[in-house]
């Protein structure tokens, strides 16, 4: 027996996608960054190509989309993978950042991507744990811990703990 409320002529309406509301100014934003490395605006998800733009060196371009991504400013950014700011002024000229800024920045946008994954896509919160201190990580934040190869597998192994439930 058919419905009487529904008609053929109600279809288009029905699956027609209707806009979301707008959001609220307190309502948290969610991200998810499928590929990885997708912060830093790569497009690629071969790692052959991958290396060879960072031996050429990464685009200043990609050190912004890190930073508009995340939030955090381009000048913590620069701090954290270690150019000084006169160097950064360069960069931003030149429009390329050296081999070894190109695998620092590389770090930094991996970390901050399981990060963001552990917070379940929730970029400010992730970002906010990111810059706490921690006692596991000789309470330094995992953002300045990660600025080095040594202390960024220490924060991706402190991820991984709270990922399966485990409080160091």
């Amino acid at each position: 027996m058919a419905d009487s409320r529904y008609t053929p002529a109600m279809s288009p309406m029905l699956t027609r996608r209707r806009p979301l509301p707008p959001r609220r100014a307190n309502e948290r934003q969610t991200h998810r960054f499928d590929p990885p490395r997708s912060c830093l605006g790569l497009s690629t998800d071969r790692t052959d190509e991958l290396i060879r733009k960072v031996r050429k060196g990464l685009s200043f371009k990609t050190l912004e989309s890190l930073s508009r991504e995340s939030g955090i400013s381009i000048p913590e950014l620069a701090s954290t993978i270690e150019i000084p700011d006169r160097t950064l002024a360069r960069r931003k000229v030149a429009g390329r950042l050296a081999r070894d800024e190109s695998e620092r920045l590389l770090r930094i946008c991996s970390i901050f991507e399981k990060a963001v994954e552990l917070f379940n896509g929730d970029v400010p919160e992730a970002v906010a744990w990111l810059r706490r201190p921690r006692r596991a990580l000789a309470d330094h934040t995992p953002l300045a811990y990660a600025g080095t190869e040594l202390g960024a597998r220490e924060v991706e192994n402190l991820i991984g703990q709270l990922e399966y439930g485990i409080f160091p």
